[in-house]
């Protein structure tokens, strides 16, 4: 019966360690944010750049610029994605529920953008083209407050909170096309800073 007992204590303890380790494992996206704020922070400024003329290209250029840096980051996604099934944590609580938001805040803006392309070719109109970052950041802001709440991290939900301003900043230059320059600008704040900020407290170890 003692032996019975001690194997039930030392069950319970080792499930307890799993679920202390499963609450402050790290958030393994930061390799992802890094990626999406260089790949889309480029590729707006070559937007602005074709839309003001200072690279001459055919009307269709913005269109096959975007759809190569969806191509570009879905590579890159896939690369990352099988580094991050290597680190511990991977299979955390913590990382499920941030990782499900963040697919989620991808295939949002994803089907967004087609909608919005599907709209433009059908009417000939690619004004509501304009509305697209004020989504993006609209979706950030959500994910970063769903990854806030999951670690009990504040920088995290600050970080939301300025997408949501940021949100707000691009409906304000709607229509400008500085909008392209401050997009990335933006997006350097809440996914480049806060990405390499993940990186550094990734566990170094390779399971």
């Amino acid at each position: 019966m003692t032996r019975d007992t001690q194997t039930i204590h030392d069950d319970i303890a080792y499930m307890r360690a799993l679920a202390h380790e499963g609450r402050h494992a790290p958030l393994l996206a930061g390799p992802i944010l890094v990626a999406a704020s260089f790949i889309f922070g480029i590729a707006n400024v070559g937007q602005w750049a074709l839309l003001t003329g200072l690279i001459d290209a055919s009307r269709w250029a913005s269109v096959w610029l975007w759809i190569g840096a969806g191509l570009v980051f879905g590579a890159a996604l896939a690369v990352l994605i099988g580094r991050m099934k290597g680190k511990p944590g991977y299979q955390s609580a913590g990382n499920r529920a941030v990782g499900a938001a963040w697919t989620a805040v991808g295939y949002g803006i994803f089907a967004t953008w087609l909608g919005l392309m599907a709209m433009g070719l059908n009417t000939g109109d690619w004004s509501a083209m304009m509305a697209m970052p004020t989504v993006v950041f609209v979706a950030y802001g959500s994910a970063w407050l769903v990854g806030g709440a999951m670690t009990k991290t504040r920088w995290m939900t600050l970080t939301g909170l300025g997408s949501y301003v940021g949100a707000v900043v691009m409906g304000w230059f709607a229509g400008d096309m500085v909008m392209y320059l401050v997009f990335a600008a933006v997006l350097f704040a809440v996914a480049l800073v806060p990405g390499l900020i993940l990186m550094r407290q990734e566990p170094s170890e390779i399971v």
